[in-house]
């Protein structure tokens, strides 16, 4: 929606668009500069530590720790979002390479995943050597 009416705006200016105008409105429309990546995290650092380390720097709208489904531990990174560009560019600044709870973090900006996740391309599977039910085919 955002998009569409930003497109919409600049093409009423008199129908002289400059094309770099409308691929940088469109690369920026397209970025999120509000979600951040966080790395090294300690895997004692839950969600409320995490968006407490960063909330000094803007309204933080969700702190999230990535954790391992199998063990239900940490995984090491989570995310922060803000509610606008100039907290999260302030605490990225800010935040690299400082420590939080005995670790030195990695902050960057998040890449967004392509649409499907990581098995839209088949993700895990793979011939096994076996028929459709999963039984060895004896060769």
């Amino acid at each position: 929606m955002a998009f569409s009416s930003k497109l919409g705006s600049l093409l009423r200016l008199n129908g002289q668009i400059p094309a770099t105008s409308i691929l940088s409105s469109i690369h920026c429309m397209s970025t999120s500069t509000k979600k951040l990546f966080i790395g090294g995290l300690s895997y004692g650092t839950d969600d409320q530590t995490l968006k407490e380390a960063f909330s000094g720097f803007g309204d933080v709208t969700e702190a999230k720790i990535i954790i391992d489904r199998d063990t239900g531990r940490s995984r090491g990174f989570g995310f922060v979002n803000f509610a606008d560009d100039e907290s999260a560019s302030n605490a990225l600044s800010a935040m690299d390479g400082q420590e939080l709870n005995g670790r030195n973090i990695r902050v960057s900006y998040a890449n967004e995943r392509p649409s499907g996740g990581p098995r839209a391309y088949g993700g895990n599977g793979g011939f096994r050597g076996g028929d459709s039910f999963g039984r060895d085919a004896g060769y």
